[in-house]
């Protein structure tokens, strides 16, 4: 697997943003970051989401209850992690999130303390693929051994369970999953915590093991999630 590392060179500056698109941006990682609460993905001020825009990525701050976030605090940093724009301090898990930009292709991330998930991440070093959506996530969920949050080596450990995935389990702290967009991304922590539900839920009937499916059975379903959906006009 490939190894964290800091970009050699600094991002190339660029044109800043209609302040349009970053507000239409924001508004729509508010109402991301309020469902994750009224999902149950997260208690409190608990978990983060962020989205890019150009090489500009806004993240929700530290502290603050998503409830109380209004147009006006918006929190943007380029992929340096300089601040850009607001007046409060981004989420602790700031490196955690910009490593996953810096070194994959998302264009959103969210990160929750789903329990499920978290009670699963103490349990196994990878989900079993009980279900045929452990091939949205790219193939069997990978679990990040724990880091202390916020830290440097959380985001290393992130990245090597990312590889050819996008979403993972974080050991005793929760999941991370990326995407296009922020609907793509919460789409994807949404189904891995419903997995690990499963999974539990199946693994907790006394003398029975959940059947498991093979790397041929998540291909063909790889395929075919290829075309899901409606296409385009």
């Amino acid at each position: 697997m490939a190894e964290f590392q800091e970009p050699q060179e600094p991002q190339e500056p660029r044109e800043p943003r209609e302040p349009q698109e970053l507000d239409e941006a924001w508004r729509e990682l508010v109402a991301t970051a309020r469902r994750t609460v009224t999902d149950g993905l997260v208690v409190g001020t608990s978990g983060n989401v962020s989205v890019r825009v150009g090489d500009t990525v806004l993240v929700t701050p530290t502290g603050v209850p998503y409830e109380k976030l209004g147009p006006d605090d918006l929190v943007a940093v380029g992929l340096d992690g300089e601040q850009r724009a607001g007046t409060l301090r981004p989420t602790s898990e700031l490196p955690m999130h910009l490593a996953a930009y810096r070194h994959t292709g998302a264009r959103a991330v969210v990160h929750t303390h789903a329990v499920h998930a978290t009670a699963v991440s103490t349990l196994v070093t990878e989900l079993p693929p009980v279900h045929y959506m452990t091939a949205a996530l790219g193939g069997p969920v990978r679990v990040a051994p724990y880091a202390t949050y916020g830290t440097r080596e959380l985001a290393e450990n992130m990245l090597r369970a990312l590889a050819d995935r996008t979403g993972c389990l974080l050991q005793n702290h929760g999941t991370l999953t990326y995407g296009d967009t922020l609907a793509a991304a919460y789409d994807r922590t949404a189904q891995l915590e419903w997995m690990c539900r499963l999974w539990l839920t199946a693994h907790s009937v006394p003398g029975l093991t959940p059947s498991i499916l093979t790397d041929e059975q998540l291909r063909e379903v790889g395929e075919r999630l290829s075309g899901y959906g409606q296409r385009q006009a």
